[in-house]
């Protein structure tokens, strides 16, 4: 259900562009919803990221998958378990760039052996290489598209469309990103409909944003491998957009406004869903937190101040009646006349 209803909504959203742009309504999907989108982004992510920045961490969680720092004959896996800063430093360099912990992904699978069911786990890839795969097309694309939005193109944009369409195939030139993420997100979502295990837990929020990058990536391939739109409009467009002083070039076609209202539904939905990982990964406690737990003292700052009772202020409670049951005191009460007169 969730997968027909995530399909269906970016369909949705498709038409309702289409219809829009077709009735008359270019402005509102041109700069209006944009500058809306642009802006729930902003504020939404800078919100998020206060909100996590400011929720406490008094104890050290990382996740650990190696030998802690302990006796020096004992060899220490400083990546997996870093015992301060620089390695922590150095760990989470890996992550953000190679994924590390999703290479060591596993998966399960029921097999049969002499007649009895057993449990088996074994080393998954392919989920790591395509997540990899997606990310830095995603990230050469998004470099890319700057082309449209700034004037002259920096050297950085010009360098990534020279490798990434460095073979050179067909006009215009087939850029190779194109093809690798599509494959990627293809194979994200395939995963989530064939495998069963991964099937039983996807949700809404798991497919809607794979059917939404697809339609992203859909159009924009469109625009530029068949409809020939005009690019030239394009920019003239986009680069009216950073000036705030917004134009429309009939010469433009509806794809071109669905493709910018389903950017524009990306960034709207991005501060509220899953997708908020790009950020939340560094202020995650499970990995950017040494554990020196067996080498530092942590006192939670949070903890309220507190009322100690000592034994030598127990016992003067309660010197008497302890003296009384014949327990050991460390102190002997005073002798009053009263007491005195008992003794004698």
């Amino acid at each position: 259900m969730s997968f027909f209803i995530s399909f269906l909504l970016v369909l949705a959203f498709g038409s309702l562009a289409y219809l829009g742009v077709e009735s008359g309504y270019k402005l509102m999907f041109a700069a209006i919803i944009p500058y809306v989108a642009v802006g729930v982004f902003v504020f939404g992510f800078v919100y998020k990221l206060i909100d996590w920045a400011r929720s406490p961490v008094p104890f050290r969680i990382p996740t650990t998958g190696g030998q802690q720092k302990s006796l020096d004959w004992i060899k220490t896996d400083y990546l997996d378990n870093p015992p301060n800063k620089g390695w922590t430093v150095g760990r989470m360099i890996l992550e953000i760039l190679t994924f590390r912990s999703l290479f060591r992904n596993t998966s399960m699978n029921l097999r049969w052996q002499d007649g009895e069911p057993r449990v088996v786990y074994y080393s998954e890839k392919w989920l790591w290489l395509f997540a990899l795969a997606f990310h830095y097309c995603f990230l050469v694309i998004f470099i890319r598209h700057f082309r449209f939005f700034m004037e002259p193109v920096p050297l950085l944009v010009q360098g990534a469309e020279f490798f990434d369409g460095i073979l050179e195939i067909g006009a215009p030139r087939l850029y190779q990103t194109d093809l690798i993420i599509i494959a990627a997100l293809l194979f994200l979502l395939l995963r989530r409909i064939f495998d069963n295990k991964v099937r039983y837990i996807s949700l809404l929020s798991d497919y809607f944003p794979l059917f939404l990058l697809l339609s992203i990536v859909g159009t924009g391939l469109w625009m530029r491998y068949f409809a020939k739109t005009d690019i030239v409009g394009v920019k003239q467009m986009t680069m009216s957009l950073v000036q705030f002083n917004p134009v429309i070039v009939d010469s433009v076609g509806a794809i071109f406004y669905m493709h910018l209202f389903f950017v524009s539904i990306l960034l709207i939905y991005f501060p509220f869903s899953k997708l908020m990982h790009m950020g939340g990964v560094f202020l995650s406690p499970t990995r950017n937190l040494p554990n020196d737990s067996r080498m530092k003292h942590h006192v939670n700052p949070w903890n309220p101040p507190k009322k100690y009772h000592t034994y030598e202020a127990y016992e003067d409670d309660f010197r008497e009646v302890m003296v009384e049951a014949g327990l050991p005191v460390e102190k002997q009460p005073e002798e009053t006349p009263e007491t005195k007169a008992e003794a004698e």
